[in-house]
């Protein structure tokens, strides 16, 4: 029988950075590979979007529009992936249509390609604006499907999500596995529905956290999916991706069609191998991060959440209280309609459930977020809230009808005022928009440093 072409999107730049490193990979340290990377056959290279945006303003000192650029410059003849949280763009909160319309068009004319778009609770409303946007700028939107389970997440629920999204337009459908919980069987069960069921292209993406991945990858593969999504070898596993090189290897042996060059990933993976250990050698890198964790089969909590919970519990003195926040995390995602644990909704409920146990009763202390999330504020929950939960934190507050996004102004417009002549550009607002504090302290750098270049460059040499 002979098998299908099976592409693979690497996420060295990306996904793979941000999972084991805190996506602290500076351009300057990946510059001088990326014209081997534009030879290999990729097909697409996920470079931007996910926490990258927020790390180059906060961390890094790089603009990340320039950073796109200077990557689309050097890779001209491969595809360059985003990350887009659809109505969230790649903050916390909803943003208004003009801004998530502008954020997607000028994305596209930095560079990217292919936008991936997902919604933390698969509401497809809040992903329809980035998808025609996506469209309409000639880039190819791929709907993501937010992969979880729970008694409400059945495999007809997903085929029916994949339906909306290819009515909305979208060229591909992506099956993201942010926690590394899905198993081999639920792979080829799933890619088989939506092969049947959708006139598409599909993609898989998944983490190596819990040591599913490879297995995983291989049932998709046999059920038909046609991208992977892999990072090269040094920056592979753990709560990255599996490794490229590997799967490349183990596919060719089984009679896949695959176009990616060995000698090239090779010379990839001899560039990112001492990198690797430079993180490792200054603590950047966790070599827990690089194991396998299969708690997360149990408590369905991604590795990243899992951090946080700790991080939370040591700045609170009780992290002997773990074990009991573990527990009442899945509580309080089925108080909450069963929410598929991805940012911003894995990082409410793990809050919560440490505000539970240490507050001794359920829900006494209630954040902002919880209570915009059970008005309605982030969309249709997956299941109906519990109703007596739901009327302990709002009380009397009005829910939201409709879409959220359709109660909020335009906001583009205002913002450029505000900011005057420090906005350089409509990047610089939209860099604004998303993270004010952050972007205004990028902008105050840049200027400091544009004064002492001019300062140097006119003083006579003494």
């Amino acid at each position: 029988m002979k098998q299908h072409k099976v592409s693979f999107t690497e996420t060295v730049l990306r996904d793979a950075n941000q999972s084991l490193i805190a996506t602290r990979l500076p351009y300057d340290k990946f510059e001088p590979i990326l014209e081997t990377i534009n030879k290999a056959g990729y097909y697409s290279v996920e470079c931007w979007g996910g926490a990258t945006f927020d790390v180059c303003l906060r961390y890094l000192h790089e603009d990340p529009w320039e950073r796109l650029r200077k990557i689309k410059a050097k890779l001209p003849n491969t595809k360059l992936q985003m990350l887009l949280r659809g109505q969230n763009i790649l903050g916390y909160k909803h943003y208004p249509d003009d801004v998530v319309r502008k954020f997607v068009e000028h994305a596209v004319k930095n560079g990217i390609d292919i936008i991936r778009i997902f919604d933390a609770l698969n509401d497809t409303r809040n992903i329809k604006v980035a998808v025609e946007e996506t469209v309409k700028r000639g880039a190819i939107a791929s709907g993501a499907i937010s992969y979880t389970t729970s008694p409400v997440h059945t495999m007809a629920k997903y085929v029916e999500q994949a339906k909306e999204m290819q009515k909305m337009g979208v060229s591909t459908i992506a099956i993201k596995d942010m926690a590394g919980i899905m198993g081999p069987q639920e792979a080829y069960d799933l890619v088989s529905a939506l092969k049947d069921s959708v006139n598409l292209p599909i993609v898989i993406h998944t983490h190596s956290t819990t040591g599913l991945a490879f297995m995983t990858y291989l049932k998709a593969v046999e059920a038909g999916v046609d991208v992977i999504d892999t990072a090269i070898s040094p920056f592979s596993g753990g709560t990255s991706q599996p490794a490229t090189e590997t799967l490349v290897y183990a596919l060719k042996q089984l009679g896949y069609k695959v176009d990616l060059k060995t000698d090239v990933l090779q010379e990839m993976a001899d560039y990112f191998k001492p990198l690797r250990n430079e993180f490792l050698a200054d603590g950047t890198l966790n070599p827990i991060s690089m194991a396998t964790d299969t708690n997360c089969l149990t408590y369905q909590i991604p590795g990243g959440m899992l951090s946080n919970l700790i991080s939370q519990l040591k700045m609170m003195n009780a992290l002997d209280r773990l074990d009991e926040a573990l527990l009442e995390t899945p509580k309080v995602r089925e108080d909450l309609g069963y929410p598929p644990l991805v940012t911003p909704t894995s990082q409410m409920v793990g809050v919560q459930a440490v505000q539970n146990v240490l507050a001794g009763e359920r829900y006494k202390n209630v954040g902002a977020e919880i209570k915009a999330y059970c008005r309605g504020e982030y969309g249709r929950t997956p299941a109906p809230i519990n109703p007596e939960i739901k009327k302990q934190i709002l009380g009397d507050t009005p829910e939201v009808e409709g879409r959220f996004a359709d109660t909020l102004a335009p906001a583009f417009r205002a913002a450029r005022k505000e900011l005057g002549d420090t906005a350089r550009s409509d990047e610089d607002v939209l860099s604004y928009i998303a993270f004010p504090q952050v972007a205004q302290k990028y902008f105050d750098w840049r200027k400091a440093q544009d004064e002492k270049v001019v300062k140097y460059t006119i003083e006579p040499v003494k």
